[in-house]
């Protein structure tokens, strides 16, 4: 009788304690897919700004159509990616065009002392700022779901239930790790 206590509550602890990893494990889940939403709510602000930045470079730097045209498709390829691979690969493209529409608006001092213009700027400046932050975020909450998910014994409840590793949101050339400078 003693025997088959112990087992019973063996199982029982055992029965909570899989209960217990598995409800861990739907809580970063989600906490992946917010974290990676907060991510997207930043980019998508950051699409919506850069035509504003682009048309007021424009009035200055009529004959840099190439440039213009570089950002413009950079920015389409950006808000069009599917997937965390491929946002990052066009988030990538676009922040080298980017650079590039700053280097051309570094040639106009009057487009410098624009009030619209540096107003624009430092929009974008914190917004890169908030979209570093996001990027921290997420990645830390990956890593918390990717050691859950790749330890004993909770890989084993999480290959039950098909719990996966995330992708973390990474960057490859350290010169795009930092934030862009764009102040004048």
């Amino acid at each position: 009788m003693t025997i088959l206590l112990i087992i019973l509550a063996a199982v029982a602890i055992f029965f909570f304690y899989g209960i217990s990893i598995y409800n861990r494990l739907v809580k970063l889940k989600t906490m992946v897919q917010e974290a990676w939403s907060s991510i997207d709510v930043m980019l998508k602000k950051r699409h919506d700004l850069i035509p504003n930045l682009v048309e007021t470079v424009k009035g200055y730097a009529t004959h840099e159509r190439e440039t213009f045209e570089s950002v413009t498709r950079a920015r389409t390829a950006a808000m069009n990616a599917e997937g965390i691979p491929a946002k990052e690969a066009a988030e990538k493209n676009l922040n080298q065009a980017m650079m590039n529409l700053n280097a051309v608006a570094e040639q106009y001092p009057d487009l410098k002392a624009n009030t619209n213009f540096l107003q624009l700027q430092g929009e974008l400046s914190n917004l890169e700022g908030d979209i570093e932050k996001s990027r921290r975020y997420y990645n830390g909450t990956v890593r918390e779901n990717n050691i859950l998910v790749e330890t004993f014994p909770s890989n084993i409840i999480a290959n039950m239930f098909k719990f996966v590793k995330s992708a973390f949101f990474e960057l490859d050339n350290i010169a795009e790790r930092a934030v862009p400078s764009i102040k004048f």
